[in-house]
């Protein structure tokens, strides 16, 4: 049984996370694009709910907000975002912002409780300006430059242009004050269907797959479609096509047990039916825990690649655009969250990795970091049905804000 006073409030927890629903709905989900009205609204609902809880609260010059405490004693970051994938779904960063507010309002003003809890959201997170940008920031890792670069993967929008009509150009970038923070939790639904298909209520994150991104290009000839014959054509797309096939062909014998890939956007130039394509592009990502599985699979794409030029018909280029590498979150932050889910959850846990990229695996590259999931109902994430019943909600929070006190108790 729980060994401590304080409550949580499973009802404020629902009443909050229902709020940041409402703004930007979209059916029974929500659309909130980064730095769109609704998610700039949504960090202001964050800021002021963080100052109620005590917390000084911060919107930094990349939309990252941080909420800082004065109480002495250890200090834990706890937190996730607010922005959300396109017509996407509720839960997906909500969850994990509400959970780490919630840790604050209750254990901050405990008195019995050591240190304090302090809370994030991430800007960007879910990559509409680039990878990570916000944590990524926070941790170091960002340059001027790399805001300079970055634009919206829809609209074209540069980055810099959205921040000065959001109000943010000017603003200081917070970076994380190395030694103020025993280390980072966050919690995320599972997007995925291991916990519910086995009657479990927690997830406890041991790593956090590597996601290594590509752009491969296609560069044939633009002809007429109708009077080009086919055993001369240099067709760009059909070329794209093929090497589509071949990869699904040849990736399953050098692709480790969980390794997955995917071909998540392809562009046709000129685009037209009466045009053959003379040049097509794919976006393409493979994820894997074990970076030799990852270099295995490159340097297949290229093989391939040189391959393809060979034959004359187009010429294809490989070049990776992203590098994530693989995270292992400690040790400790999982025997906490195990803790905490025997005392709240009946012990109905597992350790599992997870094959969704989270803010978590960059904060672990600057201190120890732990994550954990709830269930999501039919596995379904970045889609606007996306769900978690209201008791997994708050049995989730419960284990989270348990986790939090026993980590900095220790």
């Amino acid at each position: 049984m729980p060994d401590h006073p304080f409550q949580v409030d499973g009802a404020r927890v629902l009443s909050d996370l229902n709020a940041l629903r409402a703004i930007g709905t979209y059916k029974t989900g929500v659309h909130k694009p980064t730095f769109s009205e609704p998610h700039m609204r949504s960090l202001q609902w964050l800021a002021r709910r963080l100052a109620e809880a005590g917390l000084a609260a911060t919107i930094d010059g990349i939309g990252n907000v941080l909420g800082t405490s004065e109480k002495p004693g250890p200090k834990l970051l706890a937190g996730s975002h607010l922005e959300s994938q396109n017509y996407a779904g509720w839960l997906d960063g909500p969850l994990g912002v509400v959970y780490a507010l919630e840790a604050a309002r209750v254990i901050n003003p405990d008195a019995s409780a050591a240190g304090a809890v302090e809370v994030a959201s991430w800007c960007d997170e879910e990559g509409h300006f680039g990878s990570f940008l916000g944590s990524r920031s926070y941790v170091g890792a960002v340059t001027e430059a790399d805001i300079d670069a970055a634009r919206d993967r829809n609209s074209g929008q540069t980055m810099r242009e959205a921040l000065r009509e959001v109000g943010l150009a000017g603003l200081a970038r917070v970076t994380a004050e190395r030694g103020r923070h025993i280390g980072y939790l966050e919690a995320h639904i599972e997007q995925g269907q291991t916990l519910e298909s086995g009657g479990l209520a927690i997830g406890i994150v041991t790593s956090i797959v590597g996601i290594w991104q590509y752009r491969i290009t296609f560069s044939g000839e633009q002809n007429h479609a109708g009077t080009t014959r086919m055993d001369v054509r240099k067709d760009a797309g059909l070329a794209l096509a093929r090497f589509c096939v071949a990869i699904d062909d040849r990736f399953p014998q050098l692709s480790g047990p969980r390794t997955v890939w995917t071909t998540g956007r392809i562009t046709l130039d000129p685009g037209a039916p009466s045009i053959i394509p003379g040049h097509a592009e794919m976006l393409f990502q493979i994820r894997d825990a074990d970076p030799e599985v990852i270099g295995r699979l490159e340097e297949e794409l290229q093989s391939m690649a040189a391959e393809f030029s060979a034959q004359g018909r187009c010429n294809v280029t490989v070049e990776r655009i992203r590098t994530g590498a693989p995270a292992m979150m400690d040790a400790g932050f999982q025997q906490a969250i195990e803790e905490a889910s025997t005392a709240y959850a009946g012990g109905k846990s597992i350790r599992m990795p997870s094959s969704a990229g989270h803010d978590a695996q960059v904060l672990a590259t600057i201190m120890p970091a732990g994550m954990m999931f709830v269930p999501s109902i039919g596995g379904i994430s970045h889609h606007w049905t996306e769900n978690t019943a209201d008791a997994d909600i708050v049995r989730g929070a419960e284990v989270f804000v348990d986790a939090c006190r026993r980590l900095l108790a220790k």
